[in-house]
């Protein structure tokens, strides 16, 4: 069996386990320069079988995307990496923004994308249970810019900025705020000037138009329960968006290509995005919007660059290995983990498939 086919079958291997766990799923392997993309189980209930056009909500995936945003205005001097939230958003709103503070070290934008401004996970007035409630509307609808900003003068941090990693939504969702913010523009427009337009994706949005509307899954509860879509009002930037797994397959393409092809369009953001770490422990470290880490196996050590994502009815995982070139996307309109799934088919990859 030649490579190309071996990937075909372990891609269709690993959609078709999942479809008996999901509503309906899309899956995406990369290695040795090809790609292979299948779909398993249904958009809906009475759907048919998503594809590689089929248009998922990415939730926290969407981070990515930010933080590669995030730095290709560094490199082009709109913003600098180390600048302080509070300068960024200086003139956002009558009398300024108030950003909390600790120590003496003010949040960055690197601190917001590294997940080290010390910030909470949630927005002011927000709970981890109110995300988890069954057939609950968008959660984040009320998270206007004016009442995020609101909140965030009211909030304490948990850590002085740069000293430790702890995860925050609210952090990333200020990031992408700033951003579009200092562009003058809304984030969707911004994401689309900076990361979709240069790699050629067609369908990663915040709002689908009436064509790609007709292409968008239903989500479900993990008891495939129908639920409504989240929009997350003007913090988007932490989970907002819907692609397809065609797109985020060309979007790991361009960060595999980044180790050997300086030039192409994105490399040199997505360089500096990775170039940018903070050791969480021993063994994984955060870059800009990317999680990292090596595990020692019997094969070696197996390197993942990796985010998931969970939005009220969706299941997201995007990984990848630069020094194999091999990765992974995995795609669900379920609320139940696909991690399990994407990280062993990545390992199979990695251990299968090696680098020319």
């Amino acid at each position: 069996m030649n490579e190309l086919a071996r990937l075909d079958r372990l891609v269709q291997q690993t959609a078709d386990r999942l479809a008996g766990q999901q509503v309906g799923t899309v899956v995406a392997g990369l290695a040795g320069g090809a790609v292979q993309i299948h779909g398993a189980g249904r958009t809906s209930p009475g759907g048919g079988v998503p594809g590689p056009r089929t248009l998922f909500e990415i939730g926290s995936v969407t981070k990515v995307f930010t933080s590669i945003v995030l730095a290709r205005l560094v490199l082009d001097g709109s913003v600098e990496l180390d600048a302080p939230l509070a300068e960024v958003l200086a003139d956002a709103r009558p009398g300024g923004a108030t950003v909390p503070s600790r120590g003496d070290t003010p949040i960055t934008l690197r601190h917001l994308a590294t997940h080290t401004s010390g910030l909470p996970r949630l927005p002011r007035g927000m709970t981890a249970t109110a995300l988890l409630r069954p057939n609950k509307p968008d959660p984040y609808a009320h998270c206007t810019a004016a009442h995020v900003l609101d909140g965030l003068a009211r909030t304490r941090l948990r850590a002085d900025p740069g000293r430790a990693f702890r995860y925050s939504n609210l952090g990333a969702g200020l990031l992408g705020l700033a951003l579009a913010h200092r562009a003058g523009t809304g984030y969707e427009e911004l994401v689309t000037r900076e990361v979709c337009t240069p790699l050629g994706l067609v369908d990663t949005c915040l709002h689908p138009d009436a064509a790609q509307a007709e292409r968008m899954a239903h989500g479900h509860t993990a008891g495939a329960r129908p639920v409504p879509h989240w929009d997350l009002a003007d913090i988007p930037g932490m989970g907002g968006l819907r692609s397809t797994a065609a797109d985020l397959a060309i979007l790991l393409r361009a960060q595999l290509a980044a180790e050997h092809e300086p030039d192409a369009p994105l490399s040199p953001a997505i360089t500096l995005t990775r170039e940018t770490r903070h050791r969480v422990n021993p063994f994984a470290w955060m870059h800009l919007g990317w999680l990292g880490h090596r595990l020692h196996t019997q094969q070696g050590g197996h390197l993942q660059i990796w985010h998931n994502g969970e939005t009220g009815g969706f299941r997201s995982f995007v990984a990848f290995d630069p020094e194999k070139q091999v990765g992974v996307v995995v795609l669900a309109n379920t609320r139940r983990s696909v991690d399990a799934a994407g990280t062993a088919l990545l390992r199979t990859l990695q251990n299968e498939f090696a680098a020319a």
